[in-house]
């Protein structure tokens, strides 16, 4: 049984730690936030400006807020005339936002292909699915969000692709850009390192051409000029077409990114893999790429934020994304005030699936083997 000395040491001792805590933490605002009369003064200022708008946020976006109307009558809404947000938005255009002009009672087909996608990033998130079955379960996984999305088989309605719209489209364009663009991405890279001087030339061409020009005139090119250089009878789906253009694109630039990494990498490594007796692929597979790819993870995950972010420009193109579908739902006129709630709830959106991407890198570089 514990006695009354030991129940009374280890309150002691919980006493200790707590104003050890303490200790530190008035320390450590000692130190950077009132370190002179002029810094507390600034600090002081800035934590007021902050509470205030913290609270005149909070006032606007949960006290005053309205969260639901009967119907679609908005007088309510438009009553408060800004003072507060009318969230009743939101459950009423949520479908369109996120699935776009698919059909309606087969949303749920969209819906799952979503959970689908976020489940082959948590599982692609952990390093004990590190292995060659998650190639099967992504070919599979990618397999059956075919046939949710398209449908025309097991007794599921088509739906064509020019229907499809909102998050899945975004998921879409993301997901197989970055899934194809890494890999090209390490090729052109190891290319123009090359002692071939066509191979070199041709990967440097590939990559200035790219990075040149901005993504909306190569999506332009491949929605508008590509289809007129096709025979005649002949066409590719635009989202396709959208797609390579962006695989390119994520291709040319991951390329730059991965060649610093690679030459981060000492000359001595390369000669310790050569003195190895590997083959110039065993060599880089084994050796040089995963050390090239540890030392540029952090702008790999910017690159691949901002890639994300960057597939709201297939609107251009006349492709429903997730921003779009987003801008088309507030045409109706009854609901056409509020565009700031709907703006509000994507941009959430899209911090989430950043802020996971960014989570993630860091926690990918603490855990990487030391350099």
């Amino acid at each position: 049984m514990t006695s009354a000395a030991d129940i009374q040491g280890s309150r002691a001792l919980l006493s200790h730690s707590g104003r050890g805590v303490f200790a530190r933490a008035l320390r450590w605002l000692r130190a950077n936030l009132f370190s002179s009369i002029f810094s507390s003064i600034m600090t002081l200022v800035l934590v007021f400006l902050l509470a205030k708008a913290l609270f005149s946020l909070a006032q606007w976006g949960i006290w005053d807020a309205i969260w639901s109307v009967p119907g679609n009558n908005t007088s309510a809404c438009r009553a408060l005339r800004g003072v507060g947000a009318c969230w009743a938005v939101i459950p009423e255009k949520i479908r369109f936002i996120l699935f776009g002009s698919y059909t309606y009672n087969q949303q749920w087909r969209p819906a799952a292909a979503t959970l689908i996608f976020i489940g082959l990033f948590y599982l692609s998130s952990r390093r004990s699915w590190w292995r060659r079955e998650l190639v099967l379960v992504w070919v599979a996984a990618l397999a059956l969000i075919s046939v949710l999305m398209w449908g025309g088989i097991f007794g599921l309605s088509f739906v064509p692709q020019d229907r499809w719209g909102g998050l899945p489209v975004t998921l879409i364009l993301a997901t197989f850009g970055l899934a194809f663009g890494f890999p090209l991405g390490i090729l052109v890279a190891l290319g123009r390192r090359s002692k071939l001087p066509a191979i070199r030339s041709l990967c440097v061409l590939y990559v200035e051409l790219i990075r040149g020009v901005p993504l909306i005139s190569l999506l332009f090119m491949a929605s508008v000029m590509f289809p007129l250089f096709m025979p005649e009878g002949f066409n590719i789906d635009k989202l396709l077409r959208a797609q390579i253009a962006f695989i390119l694109y994520a291709g040319a630039y991951l390329a730059e990114v991965i060649r610093g990494g690679l030459q981060a990498i000492p000359v001595g490594q390369q000669e310790a893999a050569d003195a190895l007796g590997l083959s110039y692929w065993q060599k880089n597979r084994l050796v040089i790429l995963p050390q090239a790819i540890r030392h540029v993870i952090p702008p790999l995950v910017n690159t691949f934020i901002a890639f994300f972010k960057d597939t709201s420009l297939v609107l251009i193109i006349g492709i429903f994304d997730l921003l779009t579908t987003a801008k088309t739902a507030i045409i109706d006129p009854a609901w056409q005030a509020f565009s700031v709630e709907v703006y509000i709830f994507v941009a959430l959106i899209y911090f989430a699936f950043c802020f996971a991407m960014s989570r993630y890198s860091r926690q990918l570089e603490a855990t990487s083997p030391s350099k």
